[in-house]
């Protein structure tokens, strides 16, 4: 059974630049032909995709965060990682991790409890 476990920093002021951390269990993001997504709900509105990583380490971001978004991995700690720059309080959103076999396109069959990050000064 995979988990996925995400982390962040809760509370940010505008223009810091957050990390996220998705810590994943019970399989390899190495693991041909995953891909691990970041997704994110802001406050009463629908899910927005933000970024993924593949399987062999290839990220692509939404072009609309492709300027502040950027995702990493660890693969000693099995876990891949979200920093976006200069947040506003637009940023605020729950995010999510998640996972597909389809470069990021869906559906996801396994997804974080997401965390919540708010910007607020």
């Amino acid at each position: 059974q995979v988990q996925l476990q995400e982390s962040g920093p809760g509370l940010v002021k505008p223009s810091q630049t957050p990390s996220l951390t998705c810590a994943v269990s019970g399989g390899s993001i190495t693991t041909n032909y995953y891909a691990w997504s970041w997704i994110r709900q802001p406050p009463g509105k629908g899910l927005v995709w933000i970024g993924v990583i593949l399987y062999d380490g290839n990220t692509y971001v939404s072009p609309s965060l492709k300027s502040r978004a950027s995702i990493s991995r660890d693969t000693s700690k099995n876990h891949f990682s979200l920093q976006l720059s200069s947040v506003t309080p637009e940023d605020t959103a729950v995010y999510y991790c998640t996972r597909d076999n389809t470069a990021g396109l869906g559906p996801y069959d396994y997804w974080g409890q997401g965390t919540l990050v708010t910007v607020s000064s």
